[in-house]
């Protein structure tokens, strides 16, 4: 364990069993934190599991879990609280994007299916929740945008993924306005490229890195502890008066 800093606290971190979400969930644990992951690929999210033992470590994963069904949602809300006596952290990592430029995006598969992975899943997270923070007095989401949420991507279709980071970021700041009076804090954090198993086929294509790297201020592509460690600060007492706002955790990619 690294520090106590989030002792007490229960997280619910989707999307724990790769990427943003593995790191948000291991170390929300190494700082103190109950936490309960979930993923649609089950050997992922025992792999987290099993990480987090190794370490001796409080996570646990509800898996296989739809983010796009509520009944799953609803079922991963419940079984926290049932376990932990409740729930005062979600970080909605989980999702799913289409990348095709416009003329190959097809309605269904590509431009609704993105929609529904980046839009549909923060909404039905934060929907489940809801009560459970409004029973402990409060709460703090954590919601991720990202770069494309704010520039266009240099090198890939991302019409239907800048669309729903868009989204994400307009839905953070109405949850901040909505759980305001119940103490219940909203916030979204907006990275450029992360190196995870998603995104490591794109960088290994010709010329996508260098477009990649000529963005950044820092030369170095993120890893997902660099987003962890913003997360657990977002999470934390530190930033109870933190609320409606989003950060470019981004090496200065959309800085200029």
């Amino acid at each position: 364990m690294l520090s106590k800093r989030l002792q007490g606290k229960v997280a619910v971190v989707t999307g724990s069993g790769s990427g943003i979400g593995q790191g948000c969930a291991l170390m929300f644990a190494r700082h103190g934190a109950r936490v309960v992951g979930c993923d649609i690929d089950v050997s992922a999210a025992q792999a987290t599991v099993d990480q987090a033992r190794r370490e001796d470590l409080s996570i646990d994963s509800v898996h296989p879990c739809d983010l796009t069904r509520p009944a799953d949602v609803e079922r991963l809300m419940a079984h926290t609280a049932e376990r932990h006596g409740g729930v005062d952290v979600l970080v909605n990592a989980g999702a799913f994007g289409a990348f095709e430029f416009i003329e190959q995006m097809d309605f269904e598969r590509d431009w609704k299916r993105t929609l529904s992975g980046e839009l549909d899943v923060v909404f039905l997270g934060c929907k489940a929740v809801w009560p459970y923070f409004k029973q402990r007095g409060g709460g703090s989401i954590v919601n991720f945008a990202s770069a494309n949420a704010h520039v266009a991507h240099p090198v890939a279709g991302a019409l239907a993924h800048c669309a729903g980071k868009g989204g994400v970021l307009a839905m953070t700041r109405q949850l901040a306005c909505e759980g305001g009076p119940h103490n219940i804090r909203a916030n979204s954090i907006s990275p450029a490229m992360i190196v995870t198993g998603a995104t490591r086929p794109e960088l290994e294509k010709p010329g996508y890195q260098d477009a990649i790297m000529a963005r950044l201020m820092i030369k170095r592509l993120g890893q997902p502890e660099d987003i962890a460690w913003f997360a657990t600060y977002l999470v934390s007492d530190e930033a109870s008066w933190v609320t409606g706002a989003d950060f470019r955790i981004d090496g200065g990619a959309t800085a200029w």
